[in-house]
């Protein structure tokens, strides 16, 4: 199992450059929006100055994904404007951030995140049905894709295009990705969301853990069951995102032990929590 060390950019960086050991690699990027990116642009742009023929694959319409000298842009057609993508940013974070009574605060956030699935959705299906734009990656022949899992659509690509993927991620909804990885997760040990718990519980925390538990089962359906729709569809095959999310070569996880609890890694999981603190200084005094 892996120990608590947290990686910086540079380290990141150098993990990755083993796509290529020796000539320069092609990497496929399919990020994120938001805050997402803002982590992932570091190390892709980096990559991109080291020799790395990196291409980005993002939606015409979106909050801070734009073109960089460092890295070939593709960018697809999407039918909603950024207005609308601003307003579903908003609506989920409201939610996201809002206190109160725990019921009105889990329906806050399930109409947020609604709205913001629907135009990952729509996003994730323009980008499918783009037949020039898919035989064009067929034809690039990358190495590997780097994606973050919360972009779905990454997840598909590496299936179809048969890449190893490098995921880059915070976490995922409804903690899909603990399942995926394999990790123990126990709602005696690890807080929930919401529940205002800690890693230290008692007795009756343990059983409001738990309890808090159920409404993922609700929240995980919703967001991710189009997704393995479009993914069957696509693929031709049956398919749901946990199975796709289980592919991942590598897991770069964006945590910091210092922020967060503890908790046992598969060998193939690497904490790179520094990456968050890229060209951000403390002030001198």
């Amino acid at each position: 199992m892996a120990t608590g060390l947290s990686a910086s950019p540079p380290v990141v960086v150098l993990l990755l450059s083993l796509l290529g050991v020796a000539t320069a690699g092609k990497l496929l990027v399919v990020p994120a929006d938001g805050s997402h990116w803002l982590s992932m642009r570091e190390v892709v742009d980096i990559l991109g100055q080291r020799g790395h023929e990196v291409v980005v694959v993002a939606p015409e319409v979106s909050l801070h994904i734009k073109p960089s000298k460092n890295f070939v842009m593709k960018m697809y057609s999407v039918p909603y404007t950024q207005e609308e993508l601003e307003t579903a940013f908003q609506a989920f974070f409201h939610g996201s951030f809002e206190e109160g009574w725990i019921f009105k605060r889990f329906f806050k956030v399930y109409k947020g995140m609604k709205t913001l699935t629907d135009c990952w959705i729509t996003s994730c299906e323009q980008l499918l049905q783009n037949k020039e734009l898919i035989r064009y990656l067929e034809e690039t022949k990358f190495d590997a894709i780097l994606t973050d899992p919360v972009a779905t659509c990454g997840l598909i690509l590496a299936e179809h295009l048969s890449l190893p993927s490098v995921y880059f991620l915070r976490g995922a909804p409804c903690g899909l990705d603990l399942d995926a990885r394999l990790c123990p997760n126990p709602p005696s040990y690890v807080p929930r969301a919401f529940s205002d718990n800690t890693d230290r519980m008692t007795f009756l925390q343990r059983v409001k853990n738990l309890l808090f538990d159920i409404p993922n089962v609700f929240l995980c359906d919703f967001a991710f069951q189009p997704y393995s729709k479009l993914a069957s569809e696509f693929l031709q095959r049956e398919v749901t995102v946990q199975d796709l999310l289980r592919k991942g070569s590598v897991w770069l996880l964006r945590l910091e032990f210092v922020l967060d609890y503890p908790r046992p890694l598969m060998p193939n999981i690497i904490p790179i929590g520094g990456v968050n603190c890229a060209h951000k200084e403390l002030p001198q005094r």
